[in-house]
């Protein structure tokens, strides 16, 4: 029988010696009398989208994403249009996609569920054209986002710093928000719309958020008193943030959020310019991906 071929797409700034380690858990882990695998390391920013391109060209049965929801996005944003199937061996920082899927941040676990071959269709949104599967947001979060970009240093402890040096100066504004055809006006602290749950780590913006469902979250985060936000943050942490008087949600397929002044969006986890003072927001596609055989039980 004629085995199935792999691309892992690895991103070389994990460090030389963690990348021979990983390289040794997929030859001992992965199941090789059902595939062949080949390693391709990205060399520059969004490599990883050329990579998985390239892959689906060549007619591959799968391709895995090892990294964050940064490199997951460049890999699902490749193989756009493309049957082939993604994995996620998570090893970002903050991994918020294999998180809402339930995916092991054991690399032995997470190998093992492409030996398993379950998979599920999950949805695939643009923001501006910007593919995203986790979320994607304006305010606070793309503030964030923009300043742990520029951050020398990576990690948990380095966004909470980033996050309480941006806290107090931020500025609230007021956002044109239309979902479905319905428009609001709001005055918003963060404006996220999420397919998955996790911003990541372990903060939990939309515990109800389906990745399935060919629907979007929108989780709209009011103007509060600033020393409520420890309060919000411990209700991210534990998938009660929508309890918060200070939190509308909505869902919807496309969505449209606008501000005068509007510069800054993010994409799970990567900001970008807008260009003009718009977001606009929909579907664009499902991609098939490895999950626990757990996750099929529920859809």
């Amino acid at each position: 029988m004629r085995k199935k071929q792999l691309v892992f797409i690895i991103n070389p700034h994990a460090g030389t010696d963690r990348n021979k380690t990983l390289s040794k858990v997929i030859q001992q882990q992965l199941d090789t009398t059902q595939y062949e695998y080949e390693l391709c390391y990205t060399q520059y920013a969004k490599h990883g989208i050329e990579l998985a391109k390239e892959a689906a060209e060549k007619g591959v049965y799968g391709v895995i994403a090892v990294g964050g929801d940064g490199s997951l996005n460049d890999v699902i944003a490749g193989l756009r249009q493309y049957p082939t199937i993604v994995g996620i061996i998570p090893m970002g920082s903050g991994n918020g996609f294999a998180r809402a899927l339930h995916i092991p941040s054991d690399v032995k676990k997470a190998i093992h569920l492409i030996n398993q071959n379950h998979t599920v269709a999950i949805d695939v949104a643009t923001a501006n054209e910007q593919v995203f599967v986790s979320n994607a947001g304006v305010g606070f979060d793309a503030c964030i986002t923009d300043a742990f970009k520029h951050s020398k240093k990576r990690g948990f402890l380095s966004y909470v710093r980033i996050i309480l040096q941006q806290i107090l100066p931020f500025q609230e504004k007021e956002y044109l928000l239309t979902i479905d055809g319905n428009t609001m006006l709001v005055k918003a602290f963060m404006i996220t719309v999420s397919n998955g749950s996790h911003l990541g780590y372990n903060f939990v913006v939309a515990p109800h958020a389906d990745c399935t469902d060919g629907q979007l979250q929108v989780i709209v985060i009011k103007k509060f008193p600033k020393p409520m936000a420890l309060l919000l943050a411990l209700r991210m942490m534990t998938q009660s943030l929508h309890k918060s008087r200070y939190v509308q949600c909505f869902s919807g397929k496309e969505i449209t959020i606008s501000a005068p002044g509007l510069t800054t969006m993010q994409t799970d986890g990567d900001a970008h310019t807008t260009h003009t003072d718009e977001v606009h927001i929909c579907l664009s596609g499902r991609q098939k991906v490895w999950v626990p055989k757990s996750m099929l039980a529920v859809k």
